[in-house]
């Protein structure tokens, strides 16, 4: 097998290590490629091609995160991750694990943590690495890497998320609330929502709007008035999608450019948070992104307009 074939064949797994860590697909994507270039220039073939190419991603990963702290400190608004619509790592036999493990609210939990703990609970608790592997990975030693992975576990336990553990269900209550949600249908939503549902934009302080709001009802009077007049003015499809291994859409415009990615959290057969990504930096890895702040501008506009 060449050098090339190795590393198509792990690629997967290098981009779920580097992705976890990051949060962002550019990002990850960036270090994957990298990763790939310092193998092909290696003067001598690795005796573990894993080995080796999950400790480069990783001490990569570790190093943008550092570079990325501040930028992410500085962030206008709720800061969320890059969302991640199919994760190419495959194992049937942990497929929810590992959909759990990269879930907004994961990834947002894992921000707590320092960039070495990040990595190393990573490593551990999501990949299954032995202890030798991580430390090789991090340039640890296996006891400093026990202490690291059990820090993160408490922090991680501290506000681990929850989801319904049967995916189907979770499906269909999405399914059933974007319907609710294109109509407008306040009593459908009120069903649908928890008491303490929480709506959370990320716009990056490039699309206005609130950034958070809580509560059921004051969840309902801004979705019940803004989607559907908003949906019907541009024309937008909603496009039921898995976003972050859990139930969510993305709103394109009639051209089929991307407007927003939605993300939802289901527990106890109620939506606990609607998570919507509209800053455009983030959504170009999936496509041609629409100019939402114009539309949203405009809208306001046909609303002054005598009829």
């Amino acid at each position: 097998m060449t050098r090339e074939q190795e590393f198509e064949e792990l690629r997967p797994l290098l981009f779920s290590i580097s992705y976890r860590i990051l949060g962002s697909v550019t990002e990850a994507e960036d270090a994957v490629q990298e990763t790939w270039l310092r193998y092909a220039t290696a003067s001598a073939q690795p005796r573990s091609p894993k080995a080796f190419l999950s400790a480069t991603v990783t001490r990569l990963s570790i190093d943008v995160l550092r570079s990325a702290r501040v930028r992410r400190e500085e962030y206008i608004g709720p800061w969320f991750p890059e969302p991640l619509l199919a994760d190419p790592y495959e194992d049937p036999e942990r497929s929810a694990e590992l959909a759990d493990s990269v879930s907004m609210a994961a990834l947002l939990l894992l921000e707590r943590l320092t960039p070495l703990e990040r990595a190393v609970f990573v490593l551990r608790d999501v990949f299954r690495f032995e202890f030798a592997e991580v430390a090789s990975a991090v340039g640890r030693s296996e006891a400093a890497c026990r202490q690291l992975v059990s820090r993160a576990r408490r922090h991680m336990q501290e506000g681990q998320p929850r989801f319904d553990a049967d995916r189907g269900k979770r499906e269909e209550l999405a399914g059933r609330f974007l319907d609710a949600l294109k109509e407008g249908d306040v009593d459908a939503l009120r069903e649908l929502l928890a008491a303490d549902v929480q709506l959370v934009n990320d716009g990056g302080g490039k699309v206005g709007g609130p950034r958070r709001v809580c509560g059921v009802e004051k969840v309902i009077r801004v979705l019940a008035a803004n989607v559907p007049l908003f949906i019907t003015r541009t024309g937008a499809v909603v496009e039921p999608r898995e976003v972050n291994g859990q139930p969510g859409a993305i709103l394109r415009d009639p051209g089929g450019n991307i407007l927003t990615a939605w993300g939802l959290d289901i527990l106890d057969e109620r939506i606990q948070t609607i998570r919507s990504l509209v800053n455009p930096d983030k959504l170009r890895h999936l496509g041609p992104v629409a100019d939402v702040g114009a539309i949203v501008r405009e809208a306001k506009q046909d609303r002054r307009r005598p009829v």
